[in-house]
């Protein structure tokens, strides 16, 4: 069934193109309303979440995406949403001590992405195999954002209280371009938020108690250009063990902080480390899991959230527990929140995941994203709503101290898996295009390791290439349920039955392949002669032809300038003719 998601949008494609050779004038056939039921979308810069419950939806009908420009006549084809309603459970959530939401989801969700910002767009939904239709208009956000006043921000040494809000017709921008918040540790925050339609840009912030940036409260907010250090304070004194999700930007209080945009900021060097799965955070009691600072923390937040361009690194000495990531990950909600993105980053340095989006998982986008000398790139577990998209990101050297209990020194590319309950796995996932690069054999393993379970989870083109002593590309856990794994470069073992179409194999790189740390740009291109080269396969709005040819597997694709991570990082659309 789940094959048929892909296999049934490409035979769309092939048929609206043999009309378009065999017809070329005629006319072209407007879709048309039929539904009682709207559909609604919710936006960003690039992307569109879609929601629709059509009568007669049911897990054997897909609903069929199409969308184009506004004004243009021809329709392109997204990739087809799934039947997945998300109603109230009733088992014994409590016992756990996970977060449960009263949560009843529109039986179709899914997202067009690779869109254009401040552009509308029009949008056809078609329940599969009837004659159930609708049509709807959006607009992605744009990159624009409308001034009323600007407040220029001296330097200090005491916390920036920002409490003036903006409007949607003019923001409030306060602006920190040259000027420095040092508080020499004398104070928790060096700029706290309460305040709605508001831009923080170019502040340096360093040495304070807690958190560099501090929403207290907000939505609206663009944090962007700043330069964040140096933050947190030792939990237990004499262990050099930073306190719990300490953060660079920090928001705990309020659930409903929405549409907050992070964009070309240096997150790097917290004041004190984390402890590694083999050191206890605090002596004699034995707990190992990585406790202290992270980038970016999000508490259960609303959503709508877009991260991109940051770069956010650190020392040896000077770890993150996640680098970006926040809480619950057995909940409903979870990190970033609904309907958000996360591109472009540049991502390091940390003792568990790189990025971690656990919870709802609900239409969360996440691609070409660079990470390295983490444990664990991207966590989703769980996913309990979904659809999460992970795409195009490519992970590089992953290590974990030896002496930890679960005797590990390396994680694998995705978490997959369960955290707090399995009953949270409801959420569908689809992997296309990742690239688990391999330079001295010290990346990560595949997906979900060798043992963790992986449910409703699709995967295309990817490189799921695992050290040469792994035994694993994906996890062949016998819970493993709802999965088609497929149209993969693979190096170890799968599932029975899966990758009927995959290509088992080593990739082969360009000479001079891989990332480097100065420029924060990578080249990932595959060699001619390797194997994937123009044999990945076409995924609707997500991965097009290759200039004529058939896609390469991985993340970047041969004859493409060289990726680009962090505050020089620009995402253009894929240009599709």
């Amino acid at each position: 069934m789940i094959r048929k998601v892909l296999t049934a949008a490409l035979f769309a494609s092939a048929i609206v193109a043999m009309a378009a050779c065999s017809a070329p004038h005629a006319a072209v056939v407007e879709p048309e309303v039929t539904s009682k039921i709207p559909a609604t979308t919710v936006s960003t810069f690039h992307c569109l979440s879609l929601y629709w419950s059509p009568e007669s939806g049911a897990t054997n009908k897909q609903v069929l995406v199409k969308f184009r420009e506004a004004g243009e006549k021809k329709w392109r084809e997204g990739l087809p949403m799934r039947y997945n309603p998300i109603v109230n459970t009733s088992w014994n959530w409590q016992k756990f001590g996970c977060q449960k939401l009263p949560i009843n989801m529109t039986a179709y969700r899914g997202s067009i992405v690779n869109l254009k910002p401040g552009t509308a767009y029009e949008i056809a939904l078609k329940l599969e195999g009837t004659d159930v239709s609708t049509v709807l208009k959006a607009s992605t956000w744009s990159e624009n954002f409308p001034i009323a006043e600007t407040i220029k921000c001296p330097s200090g040494n005491t916390t920036l209280e920002i409490t003036k809000s903006g409007t949607p017709e003019g923001y409030i921008l306060y602006d920190g371009t040259g000027s420095t918040i040092d508080t020499n540790n004398q104070v928790d925050n060096g700029i706290t938020i309460n305040a709605n339609y508001v831009i923080i840009r170019g502040f340096t912030i360093k040495n304070v108690k807690a958190n560099g940036i501090n929403i207290d409260k907000g939505h609206h907010l663009v944090i962007e250009n700043c330069d964040v250090s140096q933050w947190g304070s030792e939990d237990v004194k004499g262990t050099g063990y930073g306190v719990d999700m300490n953060a660079a930007v920090f928001c705990r209080k309020d659930r409903d902080m929405h549409a907050v945009v992070i964009q070309r900021n240096k997150f790097h060097h917290p004041n004190w480390n984390t402890n590694s799965w083999a050191e206890d955070h605090t002596p004699g009691q034995g707990n190992k899991h990585p406790c202290g600072p992270q980038t970016i923390v999000f508490w259960e937040p609303e959503g709508n959230n877009v991260i991109r361009y940051n770069e956010c690194w650190s020392d040896k000495d000077h770890y993150y527990n996640d680098t970006m990531g926040g809480a619950e990950n057995g909940s409903y909600r979870g990190w970033p929140g609904r309907d958000s993105d996360i591109y472009c980053n540049y991502v390091a340095n940390c003792w568990d995941d790189g990025i971690e989006i656990e919870g709802g998982g609900q239409n969360i986008r996440c691609w070409n994203n660079y990470l390295e000398n983490v444990m664990l790139p991207i966590a989703d577990a769980a996913n309990s709503i979904g659809p999460l998209y992970v795409w195009q990101n490519v992970s590089g050297h992953s290590y974990s101290k030896p002496g930890s209990s679960y005797g590990m020194t390396h994680g694998p590319f995705m978490k997959m898996g369960f955290a707090c309950d399995e009953n949270f796995m409801t959420g569908h996932v689809y992997v296309f295009n990742n690239t688990v690069f391999q330079a001295k054999d010290d990346g990560a393993d595949g997906l979900g390791g060798s043992s963790r379970i992986v449910k409703h989870t699709v995967t295309r083109n990817n490189i799921f290439q695992s050290r040469s002593k792994d035994t694993h590309s994906i996890s062949t856990e016998p819970r493993n349920t709802d999965n088609d794994f497929d149209h993969d470069l693979i190096s170890g073992r799968v599932p029975r039955g899966a990758e009927p179409n995959g290509i088992k194999g080593t990739p082969k790189y360009v000479e001079g392949s891989g990332f480097n740390f100065e420029t924060k740009t990578g080249s990932f291109h595959l060699a001619p002669n390797s194997p994937g080269y123009r044999k990945g396969i076409v995924i609707p709005n997500f991965i097009e032809s290759n200039n004529g040819n058939l896609p390469d597997m991985g993340a970047h694709q041969s004859g493409t300038p060289p990726m680009v991570y962090g505050v020089k990082a620009n995402f253009v659309p894929p240009d599709v003719k």
